[in-house]
């Protein structure tokens, strides 16, 4: 994703990332990062999950050297999302589509 496809991220507030986390929940991790770490098919899994969903939940393997915190960071920027939540060696990725239908979209608490 090139810096002209990706427009300002506004701030989610935590009454937002705690609606997020909720719908999170029952989620199973679908992209997993293995040994070679954040690499261009993650990010390519991860833009079609927050395309469809728009909620992604990404794990950290056991043999992965990618540090969560950073990981998280990385791969929100890579993606044009926000990290929602760490927890363990899982993230949470959100990003909003107006693509999808109206009553598919996540719709964020004021």
């Amino acid at each position: 994703m090139s810096d002209t496809d990706k427009k300002e991220l506004f701030e989610l507030t935590s009454r937002q990332k705690k609606h997020l986390k909720g719908l999170a929940h029952p989620l199973s991790a679908a992209i997993q990062i293995g040994k070679e770490g954040i690499t261009e098919g993650v990010i390519e899994a991860i833009n079609h999950e927050l395309k469809l969903r728009e909620l992604a939940k990404v794990k950290i393997g056991k043999n992965s050297s990618t540090q969560k915190q950073d990981g998280g960071q990385e791969l929100a920027q890579a993606t044009g999302s926000h990290l929602v939540q760490i927890i363990g060696k899982t993230l949470v990725l959100y990003r909003a589509n107006p693509k999808r239908k109206k009553e598919e979209r996540i719709v964020l608490p004021k």
